[in-house]
């Protein structure tokens, strides 16, 4: 079983979401990681060939075209 939290800073974690997640798991082992939230448009725009493919993607949708790039996006 796994939990997801989102929080828009990290001002917004306080005891009660650890007592959510003592409650949830209670003896089980866990683990925590906390990791930056990047959108995904921040993502694609970071890197020049994924850049291009998601302007080519924008340009072909506002041209009524049907845009798929899936696959083709680089981490």
């Amino acid at each position: 079983m796994y939990t997801t939290f989102h929080f828009g800073s990290a001002e917004e974690i306080n005891i009660d979401i650890l007592e959510v997640i003592k409650a949830t798991f209670k003896s089980k082992p866990i683990i925590i990681t906390v990791q930056e939230n990047y959108d995904a448009n921040t993502f694609l725009l970071s890197n020049q060939k994924n850049k291009e493919l998601l302007l080519q993607s924008i340009a072909q949708q506002k041209e009524g075209e049907l845009a798929s790039n899936s696959g083709k996006f680089v981490d």
